[in-house]
């Protein structure tokens, strides 16, 4: 009976190291460095925010940096601030990613791209049935074809580089694109766009040697932000408040790290992470420590979403009961 005891307790020891050796040899695509310094990194609502928060350590890290922005005023200020902060200049352009021809001539005369973060992004909150459809098409167009017009832009010459190190493209998804929210239903739908293009983009691009990174933050204080807190419903507040919110730079600084481990998934704070765990799904995972993360305790994750959702379910019977009153 103790022999059949050690048995099985030998046996239940082996079986987690039996999962990390087999995640180890399955786990797709392979670990990568992709290095920063001396390389020209370009990035998309670069004029402020977590846009210009990437500029400045990217910049301080000895990247060549590359900004993009609507407004040309913006992007002059954003460029003698990095300039003070680091002593760098960084090159600006003024288009409108939903423009694929402005785009196209930015790529242009930006040249071969070896880091592209498409970091714009806007957020117009409200419930569906309250909200224009041109609002609606406004996200949709910014969020997820100004992406698609941005990677098809850039890609010719970030496959055809001489530079043949790792290179990257980064998308800024949010929270919101791992968890429908209330009042974020056009939101939501943009961001959700971008883990289905960033699935299928690495597999068409993994053979160059360019890698994707999918960034996943929460509120951030950005001057957006503010703007958006104005509008927000107050049920949107209420279940947004579940996730803190994080400083620009410390995005930025989760968002690089990501970006030079070559990371599919780049969550950036504890929520972040359950929810990457949570919506794990067919995502490409290089870590074969995340994927045995992963494996092991789904349920124990996916458990405590349905907690989430019945707080979140919750709060909202209750806002409409205490409105009926």
């Amino acid at each position: 009976m103790a022999a059949l005891s050690l048995l099985s307790l030998v046996a239940l020891l082996l079986l987690p190291a039996l999962l990390l050796l087999l995640l180890s040899l399955i786990v797709r695509p392979r670990p990568v460095r992709i290095p920063l310094k001396n390389r020209h990194v370009f990035i998309t609502g670069g004029s402020s925010g977590i846009g210009l928060a990437l500029a400045h350590r990217a910049a301080a890290e000895g990247a060549r940096v590359s900004i993009l922005a609507r407004s040309q005023a913006k992007l002059e200020e954003a460029k003698q601030a990095i300039r003070l902060a680091t002593g760098i200049d960084v090159a600006t352009f003024s288009a409108d990613v939903r423009d694929f021809d402005a785009v196209r001539r930015a790529a242009e005369e930006a040249g071969p791209v070896d880091v592209l973060v498409v970091n714009q992004g806007v957020f117009v909150p409200g419930e569906l049935a309250k909200q224009e459809l041109e609002e609606v098409r406004f996200m949709i167009d910014v969020n997820l074809i100004g992406s698609f017009n941005m990677i098809k832009a850039f890609l010719p010459a970030m496959k055809a580089r001489t530079d043949r190190r790792p290179a990257s493209i980064a998308l800024m998804s949010s929270q919101a694109g791992q968890v429908g929210i209330y009042g974020y239903t056009a939101y939501s739908a943009s961001k959700f766009g971008l883990r289905g293009l960033a699935e299928a983009l690495q597999q068409e691009i993994i053979a160059d040697d360019i890698h994707v990174s999918l960034v996943f933050p929460p509120d951030t204080d950005t001057p957006g932000l503010v703007e958006e807190n104005k509008k927000r419903p107050p049920l949107t507040s209420i279940i947004a408040a579940s996730s803190g919110a994080m400083k620009a730079d410390e995005v930025a600084e989760k968002t690089l790290n990501g970006i030079k481990s070559g990371s599919f998934i780049v969550p950036c704070n504890f929520e972040g992470y359950l929810l990457a765990v949570a919506t794990a799904g067919l995502s490409p995972q290089r870590s074969y420590v995340m994927a045995f993360v992963e494996v092991v305790s789904a349920g124990i994750v996916h458990l405590a979403g349905l907690f989430f959702q019945w707080n979140w379910y919750s709060s909202i019977e209750k806002w409409h009961a205490q409105s009926k009153q």
